[in-house]
C-alpha cells in the first residue's frame, strides 16, 4: 500500500470514532509498567508507534497480555525492570525513545536504544543534556546528538530545569527521571505543551504538582496501578474535520474525541477561519476531557496569523491546517514553529513542497511559512516523506481537486491511523 490514489469528491459524509489517542496510549503502557501491580489499558491504539513502547517494556521484563484493544500489564515497579538482552528498537517513535530514556536513566543497568532511519535523525541532545545533569551516563551518535543511544542508569539527583523550548516528550522524560531522583525535580517550560503526563501520573500516585508553566515531581514515591480508558485521538480526528470544511456540502460527526486543551488549538484556529464546528456531549474519561464533534462544510474559510503560544497546541495538526489555509481567502502566516523541522520529517519543508505541486503559493521561513489561499488545488503526484501526517494531509487535499492525486509512501499512515484510506473512501462514496 505504498502508493494510493485519492479522487476528488463532491460528497464527504459519515460518522466515525477516531483511533485511540497515541500520546495517551504510549503513557498508559509506560506508567503501568512502572507501577507495583497489575493495571488494565482499554481502547489501546494498535499502531506501529504505540507497539514500539509495548515491545520496549516487554524487552525490559514487563509482562503485557495483549487482548485485542485491551492490555493487561503486570507492572514491575520503579526498580523492578531488568536489563534487555538486545538493543531496544523504538521504530519511528520519538515518544518511545525520549520517554524511555528518562526511565532508563534511573535504572542501574546498561541499555541501547535505536530506531528507523527517520528516528535516528531526530535530535536527542535536548533530552540527553538534562538527564546527564541528573547523573545518567548517555552516549549518542554524532557527539551525543542522535540515536542510537547507549544509557547507563543509576542514582539520580533532582533537577531544576528551564526548557529552551516547549516539548511534551522532553518534559515527560525528565518527570519520569524525577521519579527516581532523591528530592524535588522542577521543570519549567517557555510555553504550555500537552499535559497528558501531568494528568495521568498523579492517578498512579505520583507526587506531582503544576504551577503555571512549572511542573514539580517528588522522587521516591512508588506508583500504584490503575485502569485506563484511552479516548479518541484529536490529531487523527483533525483530518476528517478539515476534510469536512474544504469539501462543499460535507457533513461529519466524530464521536469520543479527546478534548485536552493542550491539544485542541486547531479548533480555535479553524473557528477564527470561519469554520462551523459544534461540540456536544462533553464528559471526562480517565482524567481527560472528551466530547463529540459535528462539522459541516459550506463556510468560506478566511486567512489567519498563527504564532506564539498557539503553536505547541497544534504541532501535529500543522500539515492539515496548511491544507485548509491553501483553500482559505487571503494569506495565512504561521510562525514560531521551528520544532516542526525535526519531526518525522521536516514538516515545514515537506508540506510546502507537496502543496506547491498542487498549485499552492507558499513562502517558507526558518520557523514557519505563509500560504496564499486559492479557489482550488490541482491533482498531482505527491510524496509522504515517510511522515504519516503529511500522507494524510495530502489525501485531504486530494479530495478537493477535480481529478486523481497519487500519494507515494502512503503506508506511513500505519504509524498512527491504520485504516485511514479505507475510511476516507467510505466517506467519499
Amino acid at each position: 500500500m505504498d502508493r494510493i490514489e485519492v479522487r476528488g469528491t463532491k460528497s464527504f459524509r459519515g460518522e466515525l470514532t477516531p483511533p485511540p489517542d497515541k500520546s495517551i496510549s504510549h503513557r498508559a503502557v509506560i506508567f503501568s509498567s512502572l507501577a507495583d501491580g497489575t493495571g488494565v489499558v482499554r481502547n489501546f491504539l494498535r499502531a506501529k508507534d504505540t507497539e514500539s513502547s509495548m515491545h520496549a517494556f516487554r524487552a525490559l521484563g514487563t509482562d503485557i497480555t495483549d487482548e485485542q484493544d485491551t492490555l493487561v500489564i503486570k507492572g514491575r515497579g520503579l526498580h523492578g525492570l531488568s536489563e534487555a538482552r538486545d538493543v531496544i528498537d523504538c521504530g519511528n517513535s520519538g515518544t518511545t525513545i525520549r520517554l524511555i530514556s528518562g526511565v532508563l536513566s534511573g535504572n542501574p543497568f546498561f541499555s541501547v536504544l535505536t530506531g528507523d532511519e527517520s528516528l535516528r535523525s531526530r535530535p536527542m541532545a535536548r533530552v540527553i543534556k538534562p538527564l546527564t545533569r541528573m547523573g545518567a551516563t548517555i552516549i549518542g551518535r554524532d557527539d551525543n546528538r542522535y540515536p542510537p543511544l547507549a544509557i547507563r542508569g543509576g542514582r539520580l539527583a533532582p533537577l531544576s530545569y528551564e526548557m529552551p523550548m516547549a516539548s511534551a516528550q522532553v518534559k515527560s522524560a525528565l518527570l519520569l527521571a524525577g521519579l527516581y531522583a532523591d528530592g524535588l525535580t522542577e521543570i519549567t517550560e517557555p510555553a504550555r505543551s500537552r499535559d497528558h503526563t501531568e494528568r495521568m501520573l498523579p492517578a498512579f500516585g505520583a507526587a506531582l504538582t503544576v504551577d503555571g508553566l512549572k511542573v514539580s515531581i517528588q522522587g521516591g514515591r512508588p506508583l500504584t496501578p490503575v485502569d485506563i480508558v484511552v479516548p479518541g485521538d484529536f490529531s487523527s480526528a483533525a483530518f476528517f474535520l478539515v476534510a469536512a470544511l474544504v469539501v462543499p456540502g460535507a457533513e461529519v460527526y466524530i464521536r469520543n474525541v479527546g478534548m485536552n486543551p493542550t491539544r485542541t488549538g486547531l479548533l480555535d484556529v479553524l473557528g477564527a477561519m470561519g469554520a462551523r464546528i459544534k461540540t456536544e456531549n462533553v464528559r471526562e474519561v480517565s482524567g481527560e476531557p472528551v466530547a463529540d464533534l459535528y462539522c459541516t462544510g459550506g463556510s468560506e474559510l478566511r486567512a489567519v496569523d498563527i504564532g506564539g503560544a498557539t503553536v505547541p497546541s497544534l504541532i501535529d495538526e500543522f500539515p492539515v491546517l496548511c491544507v485548509a489555509a491553501a483553500l482559505a481567502d487571503g494569506v495565512t502566516t504561521i510562525r514560531g514553529a521551528e520544532e516542526l523541522r525535526v519531526k518525522e520529517s521536516d514538516r515545514i519543508s515537506a508540506i510546502a513542497a507537496e502543496l506547491r505541486k498542487m498549485g499552492a503559493v507558499i513562502e517558507e521561513f526558518p520557523d514557519g511559512l505563509s500560504i496564499r489561499g486559492a479557489e482550488a488545488l490541482l491533482p498531482a503526484e505527491v510524496d509522504s516523506h515517510g511522515d504519516h501526517r503529511i500522507a494524510m494531509a495530502m489525501a485531504v487535499a486530494g479530495l478537493t481537486t477535480q481529478g486523481v492525486t497519487v500519494i507515494n509512501g502512503a503506508s506511513a499512515v500505519d504509524i498512527s491511523f491504520p485504516g485511514f484510506f479505507g475510511l476516507l473512501r467510505k466517506f467519499s462514496a
